[in-house]
């Protein structure tokens, strides 16, 4: 029996579900979405927290901000809220609304940026609007999960030690790039002490973070309108992109089986089902990390009218097709 104080104390980090009857290919979910923040975000988010805490720079009083698309928001909510900060969430458009609305619950303010940076897109804004709060009061405390070390150095202590610990064999591990932290702790520590294991990097179309040209991107989660300053593509053997039509297809095939995943992890199944469908073999050991968990995309990627207005009837047909097909 687990009894917690701090609902940040809490986090499932051995789950794992096996998609082979959905992709046609052995993979194994590393589900990271089993907390009370609802995603991977929770342990970036905790360590950036504790690092401010102990130099000095995060006092009480402080008034915590940052960028995020939706889970880091969450999760530094959550923590605000059990420790006693006040929260300033900067995000945009694209959040989901029950995203928004979860992080106020928490007793956190959303400031939602409607208008883009010309150069750097929404991302750009949204940083630009951070900077301006510090700028007026000094109270204010930006994390920065773009930059900051303790973001991926939680993965590195954590995500990839434990997927280490429960598949020793691993060949292959697909990870998403957002802000990068996940991806950057993990490939750090891969190299680190397991360098045979191929770190595949799962980004959206429409992302510019390995230089790809900049597009329409309307699920939150990975891909980023700015290069991410943790990336380090030395790391990285190989990128996949994701067009958002794929990544809905392969949510709804989760959900006919019952498993109801977040956009992010919809992008990274698709992209390492594609990927394992041209270099897989049947003793290959691969593992993908699943970030988040699919409530909070009900009103989006989940709702019909939603899917068929943004991206055409033809996404759901074709999910409908598959569907079947897997049926019989």
């Amino acid at each position: 029996m687990a009894i917690i104080t701090s609902p940040q104390d809490f986090n499932t980090d051995d789950l794992y579900v096996d998609v082979e009857s959905v992709i046609g290919s052995k993979l194994f979910l590393k589900c990271e979405g089993l907390n009370f923040a609802g995603s991977v975000k929770l342990k970036a988010a905790s360590a950036m927290v504790e690092a401010a805490e102990q130099d000095g720079t995060l006092r009480p009083g402080s008034f915590l901000v940052e960028s995020s698309s939706g889970n880091l928001g969450v999760a530094l909510a959550m923590i605000a809220a059990a420790k006693g900060y006040k929260f300033v969430c900067v995000t945009d458009s694209r959040c989901n609304l029950a995203t928004r609305r979860l992080i106020e619950a928490l007793g956190s303010e959303v400031h939602v940026i409607t208008e883009p940076d010309p150069h750097e897109g929404l991302l750009g804004a949204r940083l630009n609007h951070v900077r301006e709060l510090c700028a007026s009061d000094e109270r204010y405390v930006w994390l920065n999960q773009y930059s900051n070390p303790n973001s991926w150095k939680a993965h590195f202590d954590t995500t990839g030690p434990e997927i280490a610990r429960q598949f020793p064999e691993i060949d292959v591990l697909f990870v998403g790039a957002g802000t990068t932290g996940t991806l950057m702790g993990c490939a750090r520590y891969f190299k680190a002490h397991h360098p045979s294991v191929r770190i595949v990097a799962v980004d959206s179309v429409g992302s510019v973070s390995f230089g790809t040209p900049a597009a329409r991107r309307m699920i939150p989660g990975l891909g980023s309108g700015v290069r991410p300053p943790m990336l380090d593509e030395s790391f990285v053997d190989e990128v996949i992109h994701v067009e958002e039509a794929d990544t809905i297809r392969t949510c709804q095939r989760l959900a006919r089986i019952g498993f109801l995943f977040g956009g992010s992890t919809g992008t990274v199944v698709s992209g390492a089902e594609r990927w394992l469908a041209q270099h897989g073999t049947p003793d290959m050991t691969a593992v993908a990390i699943a970030p988040d968990l699919g409530e909070r995309y009900l009103d989006t990627i989940y709702q019909s009218h939603w899917v068929e207005d943004l991206y055409g009837e033809d996404v759901l047909d074709a999910d409908r097709t598959t569907t079947v097909a897997l049926a019989a």
